[in-house]
């Protein structure tokens, strides 16, 4: 079984909950990013991921002055680098999650996305 630890993408993007959504969703596609961590002092604060560009842009609001702060998920659940890539796709898919925080305490890892986890299942299935 997988660990968390070693399928994860360590190049986290984060940012401050006072950025504008335009700013974050371009930083998003020119980084090729599915969310972004909003970093709270030492520890995560929220998370802003491809929906959250998506609610925010169906809402009608300027997204220049919109903040992520403003859309983010608040205090998301975060794991750890020891998980099981098994137990994380349950709890991304019992939670509506796509997107998990691997945390070390308040230092951030990086993050584990439901492709990076059903991508290491298919890898290990039998063909």
């Amino acid at each position: 079984m997988a660990k968390l630890g070693d399928i994860m993408t360590k190049g986290v993007f984060t940012t401050a909950r006072d950025t504008s959504v335009t700013e974050v969703a371009e930083a998003m596609v020119k980084g090729r990013f599915g969310s972004a961590i909003i970093i709270q002092g030492s520890w995560v604060g929220g998370i802003f991921t491809e929906r959250d560009v998506l609610r925010a842009a169906a809402s009608g609001k300027d997204l220049n002055t919109v903040t992520v702060g403003e859309w983010m998920t608040e205090d998301p659940m975060t794991v750890g680098p020891d998980m099981d890539s098994e137990e994380a796709l349950h709890l991304m898919a019992s939670n509506g999650f796509r997107h998990l925080p691997v945390v070390d305490g308040s230092n951030v890892l990086g993050i584990v996305s439901l492709r990076d986890v059903l991508s290491t299942r298919i890898a290990r299935s039998p063909r």
